[in-house]
């Protein structure tokens, strides 16, 4: 009896550990990654201002074809809004709008993973002679949900290798177009 009263010790204490060191934890998760394409900003900029034109570039519907996508909005610009739904683990359902658009410089949307969570992600274009250097982010507030707080700390490694599909994409496709 007191081996197990021994183990189911250890184990609250194991369980009081993680929680505790959870809060040690940074609170938000961010992801960004950059590339340089040669072509101007205003060239890149078009199909990272439209949902309808990031369909061309994006690393997630490479995982699942079958990707159901919808748009509503304007067509570009703030507004503009994309709605996916798959059974693919690593595409799953949710929206992304267009809340801030700067021309050539800058668009920020926000995510809604549903269940989840939320996010925001941003387009970052600085002119580097011939070249944009093209950032994107993205940036999760974790709260304080202990489980989410450590998945938090693998975010870079699951979503950092899209992020530098997607931008090899976006160089590919707006290179061989300019």
């Amino acid at each position: 009896m007191r081996v197990i009263k021994r183990i189911f010790l250890i184990l609250i204490c194991l369980v009081l550990l993680l929680v505790v060191g959870s809060y040690l934890l940074p609170g938000k998760a961010v992801v960004s990654r950059s590339v340089s394409i040669e072509a101007p900003a205003s060239a890149i900029f078009p199909y990272v201002n439209s949902m309808q034109e990031t369909e061309k570039w994006s690393p997630w519907l490479s995982h699942d074809p079958e990707t159901q996508l919808s748009y509503s909005g304007p067509e570009a610009g703030v507004g503009n809004t994309l709605s996916w739904s798959s059974e693919h683990r690593q595409v799953g359902s949710g929206t992304q709008e267009i809340i801030e658009s700067l021309p050539d410089q800058t668009v920020k949307t926000a995510l809604d993973f549903g269940p989840r969570g939320t996010a925001s992600a941003l387009f970052q274009l600085a002119p580097e002679g011939d070249q944009t250097q093209v950032t994107w982010g993205f940036e999760s507030d974790l709260g304080l949900n202990p489980m989410a707080r450590w998945m938090g700390l693998m975010m870079d490694k699951w979503v950092g290798g899209d992020y530098e599909r997607g931008l090899s994409n976006l160089k590919e496709l707006v290179e061989s177009n300019n």
